[in-house]
């Protein structure tokens, strides 16, 4: 049976070829131009979205005791 070594040299074997293949260079490169692309776009993270839903929700509710005031 294989142990456990032998799957971690060829893990790093591997590895190590990946890194000083083309693949390499062209992932980096298409997350430098994924990264370019989402700045460009208009958003937000997932923190952001949630506190202005906090936000709204805590509006609404006044708006609708405000409302009912009257």
């Amino acid at each position: 049976m294989l142990n456990a070594k032998f799957f971690e040299e060829m893990s790093s074997k591997l590895n190590e070829i990946v890194a000083n293949s083309p693949a390499k260079d062209f992932e980096k490169n298409a997350r430098a131009l994924l990264a370019q692309g989402f700045a460009k776009l208009d958003l937000v993270t997932r923190e952001e979205h949630e506190v202005l839903a906090l936000r709204l929700d805590k509006l609404e509710a006044r708006i609708t005791a405000l409302e009912a005031k009257e």
